[in-house]
Parts: C-alpha cells; sequence; structure tokens
C-alpha cells in the first residue's frame, strides 16, 4: 500500500506575512500538488509572547488571495491543526522520551549556558556541553527541591544523521557535537519548536517538508526525534531565502513587502508571478497562477543560491 504523499504550510502567526515566506509557501504547494499530493494548513503559534490569536485568519486568507488551497487544516475556532492547543500531543511525545531515559532537566541560568556552551553548532548557535545532564539523581532532587523550574532538554547521542535534501543534497550533522542537548520544554512549561514540529508531522502523516533553508541544520535533529517517537521521517526540500538589496533577510519586523502592502498595490497573479521569475520557474516576472506553474514544476529550476529582490523585480509589482 503506498504512502499517500502530504505536504504541509505551517506559518507562525507573529505578524503578516511578507514576500519571502509566500515564496516559501508557494515552493511547498507546487512541489506537493505537482506530486499529485494532499496540503495541510497548520499554525505554529506556540510561543505566546510572539504569537497571536488575530493573526490566524488572516494567514489563511492571504494564503487564498494568492491562489493557495489545502485540503485540511486550520479554520476559525479550531483546535486540532494550532499548537497551541496541542498541549497533550507534546506531553505524550515528552513522556515517551522521558520514559526512555532521554530527558534531563537543565538549571543553567542564561549566564551559566553561556559558559557552558561550544560557538561550533551547524546554524551558529552554541552547543551546550550537558553540564546538568552529568548531575547525579541527588543534586537533581536537591536542585528541584528549591522550587526553580528548570527546562527539560534531550540527550542527544554521539550519532551522525544523514539525508539527502531535495535541493541542497546530501546533509549530515553528527548530533553530540553538532548539535548538542536541545531544549524540549522551556522553564515556563511551553513545548519548543523541535519536539512540536517532529511530533506534528509525525501524527499528520506528512511525507514532504519544504520549508527556508535557514531551518535546514533542524532537520537531524527533527530526523532523529521522529525516529524515537516511532514515526518515518518525511522527504525535505529547502528552499533559497529571499534578500533585501543590502543583503539582509526580508523579515516580519521590517515589514518588508507584507501581504498587506502586497494586496493593496498589486494582484495575486502579478505577486505569484514574480514569485515564480525569483524562483528559476519563469525567465521574467510575468503574471501567472500558482496551478498553471503545476506541470513543469522541477526542483531542478529552483537551485540553492539566495535571490535579491531588486529593483526589476518591484517593478512587476
Amino acid at each position: 500500500m503506498n504512502t499517500p504523499i502530504r505536504g504541509r504550510f505551517a506559518p507562525s502567526p507573529s505578524g503578516r506575512m511578507h514576500l519571502g515566506n509566500l515564496f516559501a509557501a508557494l515552493l511547498a504547494w507546487l512541489d506537493v500538488r505537482s506530486l499529485g499530493g494532499e496540503m495541510v494548513l497548520r499554525m505554529e503559534d506556540l510561543d505566546p509572547d510572539r504569537c497571536k490569536p488575530a493573526y490566524l485568519p488572516q494567514l489563511a486568507e492571504d494564503l487564498r488571495w494568492l491562489g493557495l488551497d489545502w485540503d485540511e487544516g486550520w479554520q476559525p475556532g479550531d483546535t486540532v491543526y494550532t499548537q497551541s492547543h496541542r498541549t497533550a500531543v507534546y506531553q505524550a511525545a515528552f513522556d515517551r522520551l522521558a520514559e526512555a531515559g532521554l530527558v534531563y532537566p537543565c538549571f543553567c541560568t542564561r549566564r551559566e549556558l553561556l559558559a557552558a556552551s561550544a560557538p561550533h553548532a551547524a546554524d551558529g548557535a552554541r552547543v551546550y556541553d550537558g553540564r546538568c545532564r552529568r548531575l547525579s539523581p541527588a543534586e537533581r532532587a536537591a536542585r528541584l527541591a528549591t522550587g526553580r523550574k528548570p527546562a527539560w532538554r534531550v540527550a542527544v547521542p554521539a550519532e551522525t544523521v544523514s539525508f539527502v535534501d531535495g535541493n541542497y543534497g546530501p546533509q549530515a550533522q553528527r548530533l553530540d557535537t553538532d548539535c548538542g542537548d536541545f531544549i524540549l520544554r522551556r522553564s515556563d512549561g511551553v513545548y519548543a519548536y523541535q519536539l512540536a514540529v517532529a511530533a506534528d508531522d509525525g501524527a499528520m502523516g506528512i511525507t514532504r517538508v519544504v520549508r527556508g533553508w535557514d531551518l535546514l541544520s533542524s532537520t537531524p535533529r527533527q530526523i532523529w526525534l521522529l525516529e524515537q517517537l516511532g514515526y518515518p521521517a518525511p522527504a525535505y526540500c529547502h528552499v533559497p531565502l529571499l534578500l533585501a538589496p543590502d543583503g539582509r533577510r526580508l523579515a516580519k519586523r521590517d515589514r518588508d513587502l507584507d501581504v498587506g502592502c502586497l494586496r493593496a498595490n498589486s494582484t495575486p497573479e502579478k505577486v505569484t508571478g514574480l514569485l515564480a521569475y525569483l524562483a528559476g520557474l519563469q525567465p521574467r516576472p510575468a503574471p501567472v497562477r500558482p496551478r498553471e506553474l503545476v506541470r513543469d514544476f522541477s526542483w531542478a529550476q529552483v537551485g540553492a543560491r539566495d535571490r535579491v529582490v531588486d529593483e526589476r523585480a518591484w517593478a512587476a509589482l
């Protein structure tokens, strides 16, 4: 029996989407539709400090405006495809890892973390040296007795996780030296991105993950978590980032070409045409609908280099 092809949109409702978000969303949609698969919309609103419920319907409407649809997922009032309502799923995954002896409390302060970390993670972050992992049961009990709430980390093995990215080719990461013991649950009780994404992709039967290459280094730890939780890993395709002319990455906080501005000043066909041009799917930014791009879509056209949204791109809108 063949496994259904299932991709996902997984926007974070921390603000209005911008052109770079639409770029990744279009490529995720084209990837799945070109394979005859299904699309799922999941809202990744784990962080209560950054994510606001008011943004959820706007994100869905902006995707529809561009011409991107999905077969199942978020809708107003939803509690199934919204991460802030999936705490029980993450707790179950956390408990499974804990039962396997892979979870431990971390009591380090921010200052202690800097002192206890080495600056050579694959994504530029610091690699935790595991000092709280080495605490004795008595030492852990004593620290827990103070009432201070710890973060909880997963103890990764000295193991290399390898995979072939659909756009960036062969990848490998040694978990203990390139990643280190990473956080599963913050001290305030919020489950961390890595655990939530792995648990959700596994539980929702996701087989295709398309997202920006800035998350490429997260993939090995998510593959490892999926394995520990008893799920097969999806196929991954990471996409180039869109950059401003000064070389900085487009970001929500800078309101770079956000969808509100795009909708007020352009059309979905023009925006899709620009995105297709930036992705290498068209020789020029001619207006087009997403469905017109499905038949000839290929990752070989996309390539790995980041794209600059320059004056020619602006003119197309």
